[in-house]
């Protein structure tokens, strides 16, 4: 017997460590070896020396490089190496060389791994000792024809297998004669690679049956014991991912028997070391047959440890030393092994099973292991900061739970896995949550094709990874700045404050009314009313016109439970709808629907208001009949009372499928008729007061509840009201609501004139957020009507505490102020809406027009509106005007060069649209020479646009959507895609890199954190994050930044591109999904072949590259024929996913 005083172990990462730490709980020391790649590898660190090997060679070269192990090993005085699993564990000739230097292998003798290491060989081992295996098929000098003879003998389907190794490396299933040499050759490359040979061999494949493995130990004495069996049947293209111990479904006497077989098979050969014996069990019959011997400790050796108490790695070097079994502890008799308890063993890999487990590798930027009674955890590369390569196994790190009951185990397995939690890469975390949870799995109810056969086992929501996810959007924030903001400089944020609710004030509650009471006896009680009401549009309409639709859900909601218990007398909250929908996704990544909710449950009495563009919803287009009741429906049901319905063009044919939904919904329908020009001017000829009277009228006869007068540029002046609200009073008992902007500072007088023509409703804002483009001060119209409102409900003084609230709020918006300060006379002229008018100012101001240029714009949006008719203008007609005032201006144009029929204009779409007829036809016609030179030779709709537009199969949208986004679409976001398929798209884009966002304070969201703050966000009930920003560093040489964080107290780092700079840095290109002509990397690796060169003519299902990941290969197929324009790689370069491969002609 022969004392080892020092080991190397001849392999990497996991198994590496676990060789080191039997050998020095045995007092032995040891060495480590590693390839470049590896150099910052944990396993190089976890013994007393490490050397470098293969420095000339690949990443997977370097461990199959026997004489370069070798010389290492002479150097440092090493009398015995551990070969681990894979590389070279299985090598004859590895054997061979440590023998002939005086080294002792740790394993099978030369002559042994020759017999069993070859699978070939190892059937004829299983064949003398009588134990029955699969038909086989050796290629060796067979010619095509006599091959594909003796498999069609056997019949297929058939699997190609590598002669060595194992890992299912180098195996393919074989369904036809006509993939089998394909199929042959890429077992064969990837066997090469794997295990440094090529020798592959084909048997028949046997569907529905248990993997079962039995782990032997014999001595040098001829003494070979079992350590009875393990299932390892949970296996993912033949690679095992969960392994169990004892088999669920075995009983005594099947045991008994196929450990018995193990036992014979091995002393056929008289086998020396640790191995394994694996059987296909056929489940119905308990039928089993040999399929190979892996002479060597398996990734699995640990559930067969936990439930027997035997080191098997320390009973190898007890073995190689030349103890005798039952002379040692470590290697007790056949009688002494008692089975004890229930063992899984579960693989974390660094894949995605969403993906096909397409391998990732990056950063691990956190990771938090399980612990605990009965949990034992095999990693090398889990940590922190360490880096996951692409050149090797993708397994990160072996989790073992044990327990005396196999329920028991399973449930603490689950809570292992639940506990991990693993950043910067992909795990199959969740993936093996979902097996381990799986009914089949509990009852022992599955095969070898249970994994990639049951699609249940998919259907599971990964990991939101929240932390990293904000502090990602945080860490762009600070390295690129807020895209939306125009001013990026810091400045101090106000954090408002809310004032108080007073819950003992008597609580109005119209929402109750109107679900009670139905729309039509509401409005009965409104008629009623001897007060003036008042909508309060600082949620919405005021916002919009001032700060260009900026205002963030959290300042909104913050406030809505004041509004509740002290504003509870407002007719209603104009808080949705309009721009802010869009809005919402486009520039503050936030779910429109989520505010709605969100207000919903903190206002619950006050009726939520919104507005609707007609036949345009809230889009810019018209929509499909369809569409538009289905955005209805959705939006009744989300929690709004009244919808203030109006047409662009006052087109009352265009309201009516919103109002017969609205109606059918059981809410209010104000139907507004959109106000432009003066009803009292002498000489108006196209909008005067018989045109409103007769739209009151239809919309009177449509159904609405309400009639609204919608002022949307402040032109009605106080003896226009009173002219309009008198007649329409003697033409309909509707109430009447008065909505308008004060552009001219004029439209307080007429707000008090509406009130003294007796009119129900008026939109007003809270003072701080009131005027210019805004509505008038609701404080001071109060203040001043409040003589005729004695018994007033809403109190001056509640009024006050809310507008001082969102004066704090605005100051935190002052970058999307516009540069407007006060009345403006000129709208007389131009009849810009509100909130057009704003925008208008900032798209002008990034067109380099100035602000002693604005008149250009208004004088020419004057000039446009007039050539296009004098139409009303109002979203999104006013769209239209705005988009050619611009495109006017751009390119110094005046109306005669634009009606000029000699003078080419590339008309922007939007008028193009307009004039074609998709917004309907305004009061009066097109302007006929116009629309002709417009329109070109496209033919001009006649009929309502809605009634020509083909219904959306919304239901095969949803599919799709959920297809795409592999998560359920609720109505809400499937209403949300109707309306901006686009910006929709953008906004789940933006949620799967960032999270919801919505949870970041304003300061954060638009700024960033500062230095040293420690932020406190919630993320969900009863869940926290405490933030802190640290430091970023300088860019590196691809101009990345690191931006350091502490999340909860622990640090985190995150990668962020420096979008300035890396714009100078060459860039790979990407393939675009919308263009079919190009193929993309599918996931990130490096190209190991190339079968196809530029120009070179392709058909449908031809390999185009080989792709080589985490040891795995995938070759890339041709979906389509066609011609190769461009090849962008080579052979040995490494890609990430969607790295552009192949463009075809």
């Amino acid at each position: 017997m022969k004392k080892i005083k020092k080991i190397l172990a001849a392999n990497r990462s996991e198994i590496a460590i676990r060789i080191f730490r039997a050998a020095e709980e045995s007092n032995i020391k040891t060495a480590a070896i590693y390839s470049k790649e590896d150099r910052f590898a944990l396993h190089r660190y976890k013994t007393d020396e490490s050397y470098l090997v293969g420095e000339d060679k690949g990443p997977i070269q370097a461990y199959l490089d026997i004489r370069g192990i070798i010389k290492i090993a002479k150097e440092a005085h090493i009398d015995a190496i551990h070969p681990g699993y894979g590389f070279l564990s299985e090598s004859p000739e590895f054997a061979k060389e440590c023998l002939e230097n005086n080294i002792v292998f740790i394993g099978p003798s030369p002559e042994i791994l020759t017999k069993l290491g070859n699978k070939t060989e190892a059937i004829k081992v299983a064949n003398q000792a009588k134990v029955k295996t699969i038909p086989s098929v050796s290629i060796e000098k067979q010619s095509q024809k006599d091959l594909q003879d003796s498999i069609k003998a056997i019949g297929y389907p058939v699997m190609v297998k590598a002669s060595w190794g194992g890992g299912g490396r180098g195996m393919r299933i074989v369904n036809s004669e006509k993939d089998l040499l394909d199929q042959i050759k890429n077992a064969q490359s990837e066997s090469k690679k794997a295990f440094g040979k090529d020798e592959v061999f084909i048997e028949k494949f046997l569907d529905d049956v248990a993997h079962i493995e039995v782990q032997i130990l014999g001595d040098q004495y001829g003494n070979i014991i079992h350590l009875f069996e393990r299932d390892c049947s949970l296996q993912r293209r033949h690679q095992k991912i969960i392994e169990r111990a004892p088999a669920h479904f075995l009983n005594q006497s099947v045991r008994n028997k196929i450990c018995e077989a193990a036992i014979n098979i091995a002393k056929k050969v008289k086998y020396v070391g640790a191995g394994t014996v694996e059987f296909l069990l056929n489940k119905k019959n308990n039928e089993f047959y040999f399929i190979e011997v892996n002479p060597r400790i398996q990734v699995e050796h640990t559930v067969t440890e936990e439930v027997t108490g035997i080191d098997i790695v320390k009973a190898q070097i007890k073995i190689a030393e030349g103890v005798e079994i039952g002379k040692d502890p470590a290697l007790p008799s056949q009688d002494k092994i008692m089975l004890d308890g229930f063992a899984i063993q579960c693989r974390v890999t660094t894949e995605d099973p969403l993906n096909n487990f397409m391998p990732d590798y990056g950063k691990i930027i956190t990771y938090r292991s399980a612990s605990g009674f009965g949990i034992r955890l095999d990693g090398a590369t889990a940590a922190s900061g360490s880096i996951i390569t692409p050149y090797y196994d993708s397994l990160l790190v072996k989790v073992t739970s044990w327990s005396k009951d196999e329920e028991d185990c399973r449930k603490r397995m689950d809570r292992a896995l639940r506990e991990f939690r693993i950043r910067g890469v992909k795990t199959n975390l969740v993936f093996l949550e979902s097996v381990i949870n799986n009914d089949d799995f509990k009852e022992g109810n599955y095969n070898t094709n249970f994994v990639d056969q049951n699609k249940d086992l998919y259907n599971f929501k990964p990991k939101q990874d929240r932390a990293s996810k904000i502090i990602t959007y945080l860490g762009d924030i600070l390295v690129n700045g807020q895209k939306t903001l125009h001013d990026k400089s810091k400045t101090i944020i106000n954090i408002p404050s809310i004032p108080k609710s007073s819950n003992d004030t008597v609580k109005n509650n119209y929402v109750e009314l109107l679900a009670k009471e139905g729309p039509k006896r509401f409005i009965e009680n409104i008629k009623k009313n001897k007060e003036t009401l008042i909508t309060d549009t600082t949620m919405r309409d005021a916002h919009q016109s001032l700060l260009a639709t900026r205002m963030r859900t959290d300042d909104i909601v913050n406030i809505a439970d004041f509004y509740n218990n002290n504003l509870s007398n407002l007719f209603s909250l104009e808080c949705w709808g309009g721009a802010t929908f869009d809005t919402a996704m486009r520039f503050l990544k936030e779910d429109p629907w989520e505010r709605l909710h969100r207000l919903n449950l903190k206002a619950p009495n006050i009726l939520k208001q919104m507005l609707l563009r007609g036949a345009n919803a809230v889009g810019y287009k018209n929509y499909p009949d369809n569409v538009v009741k289905f955005f209805v429906k959705e939006a009744a049901q989300a929690g709004i009372d009244v919808f203030r319905v109006f047409d662009s063009l006052n087109l009352v044919e265009n309201m009516h499928v919103s109002i017969e939904e609205i109606k059918k919904q059981n809410k209010l329908c104000e139907g507004a008729i959109c106000y432009t020009n003066d009803v009292t001017n002498p000489n108006e000829k196209k909008y005067t007061l018989k045109y409103y009277i007769n739209l009151v009228k239809e919309l009177e006869n449509a159904g609405v509840n309400i009639i609204a007068i919608k002022d949307m540029a402040g032109l009605c002046k106080p003896e226009a009201i009173k002219v309009l609200i008198k007649e329409i009073k003697n033409n309909t008992d509707l109430p009447i609501h008065f909505h308008t902007h004060d552009t001219s500072g004029t439209s307080a007088a007429s707000v008090l004139a509406s009130i003294d023509a007796k009119v129900d409703i008026v939109d007003l804002a809270m003072d701080s957020m009131s005027g210019g483009t805004s509505q008038p001060a609701i404080g001071s119209i109060i203040s001043i009507i409040k003589k005729n409102n004695k018994d007033s409900l809403i109190k001056e003084e509640d009024t006050s505490k809310a507008s001082l609230y969102w004066e704090q709020v605005r100051k935190n918006y002052h970058s999307f102020e516009s540069d407007f300060k006060g009345g403006s006379s000129e709208v007389y002229m131009h009849q810009m809406p509100g909130g057009q008018f704003t925008n208008l100012k900032q798209q002008a101001h990034s067109l380099g027009i100035t602000n002693d240029n604005w008149w250009k714009v208004a004088n020419t949006y004057a000039e446009v509106n007039k050539m296009f008719g004098d139409i009303i203008k109002v979203t999104p007609s006013s769209k239209v005007v705005g988009d050619m005032t611009l495109y006017m201006v751009a390119n110094d144009l005046k109306a005669d060069d634009v009606l000029d029929p000699n003078k080419e204009i590339s008309f922007p779409d939007s008028v193009i649209e307009f004039f074609k007829g998709e917004l309907g036809t305004p009061q009066g016609g097109f302007p006929k020479k116009l629309q002709e030179k417009v329109l070109g030779d496209l033919k001009p709709i006649t009929k309502r646009p809605g009634s020509v537009l083909p219904s959306v199969d919304i239901e095969k949208e949803r599919r799709d959507l959920e297809t795409k986004y592999k998560e359920k679409i609720d109505n809400k976001k499937l209403a949300s895609y109707l309306m901006y398929p686009r910006v929709f798209e953008d906004f789940m884009t933006h949620v799967e890199k960032y999270g919801d966002v919505s949870i970041l304070p304003t300061e954060l969201f638009f700024y960033g954190p500062q230095a040293d703050v420690e932020y406190s966000l919630g993320i969900d009930k009863g869940k926290n994050l405490i933030v802190r920003y640290l430091a970023k560093s300088e860019a590196n040489n691809n101009g990345v930044r690191s931006v350091f964080f502490e999340i909860n107290g622990q640090p985190r780092t995150i990668e962020i591109k420096d979008n300035l700079l890396s714009k100078k840095i060459s860039q790979k290109l990407k393939a675009s999904d919308q263009n079919s002509k190009h193929i993309g990397s599918p996931l990130p690796g490096q190209i190991s072949k190339i079968f196809v060169k530029e120009g070179k003519r392709i058909i449908k299902g031809d390999n185009l590259v080989v792709i080589e990941a985490m040891k795995m290969e995938t070759t890339i197929t041709a979906e389509k024929s066609g011609l190769i324009k461009s090849l962008f790689v080579e052979v040995g370069e490494n890609v990430e996913t969607k790295d552009l491969l192949i463009e075809l002609d």
